[in-house]
C-alpha cells in the first residue's frame, strides 16, 4: 500500500468525533503499511464547488469548462478528485451525519467522483463501476443514539459507492 487517501467533511475539523475515528483507522493502516503516504481532502477548509450548469453542458457536449472563483471549473475539480481516489490504495473518510444523511460538503464530492463515463458506466444491467476496489474506511459521527433516528448517510453510502466500484466499505461508529 503506497498511499491512503483521507477526506474529511466535518466542520468541526480535528476536533470532531469523525476526525479522531478515521485517525484511528490511519493509524491501524500505517502499522501494516508504514510506508504509505496520508493524502488529505479536507472538505471544510477547501470547499468544492458544487457541480453546476457548467459541469452538466461540459459532459453534455465534451467540451472545458469555465473556471470558477477557485481557478477550476468544476469539471477539472472532478478530473482532480477522480485523480486522488485512483491513485489511492485505501481511502479513509470522516463525516458526521447531518439531517440524517451526507453533509453538503461530501455530497460534493461524491457529485464530483461519480461521474457517468469515467467513474462508472451506465449499462443495460444497471450502472457498472469502472474503479478498481479498495478498502473504505468510513469514520461516522452522529448526534443521539444509532437506534432513535433515521440514518440514511449508511444506506446511501453503500449505494454510491459501489456504483463506482468501490463495494468493500468498512463502516466505524
Amino acid at each position: 500500500m503506497k498511499k491512503i487517501l483521507h477526506i474529511t467533511a466535518s466542520a468541526r475539523g480535528e476536533e470532531s468525533v469523525s476526525y479522531l475515528l478515521s485517525q484511528q483507522a490511519i493509524a491501524q493502516l500505517r502499522e501494516q503499511h508504514p510506508e504509505a503516504r496520508v493524502v488529505v481532502r479536507d472538505l471544510a477548509a477547501e470547499p468544492l464547488p458544487h457541480v453546476d450548469s457548467l459541469y452538466s453542458n461540459t459532459l453534455a457536449r465534451k467540451r472545458g469548462g469555465a473556471p470558477h472563483a477557485q481557478g477550476r471549473s468544476s469539471l477539472a475539480w472532478s478530473d482532480l478528485l477522480i485523480e486522488e481516489l485512483k491513485a489511492a490504495d485505501a481511502v479513509v473518510i470522516a463525516t458526521p451525519m447531518h439531517n440524517f444523511t451526507v453533509p453538503s460538503s461530501l455530497k460534493a464530492w461524491l457529485d464530483h467522483v461519480v461521474r457517468i463515463g469515467v467513474t462508472f458506466n451506465s449499462t443495460s444491467e444497471g450502472k457498472i463501476g469502472t474503479l478498481p476496489d479498495r478498502p473504505v474506511y468510513i469514520a461516522v459521527s452522529r448526534g443521539g443514539a444509532r437506534d432513535r433516528q433515521p440514518d440514511f448517510l449508511e444506506p446511501y453510502l453503500r449505494a454510491i459507492l459501489p456504483t463506482i466500484g468501490l463495494k468493500d466499505l468498512r463502516f466505524v461508529d
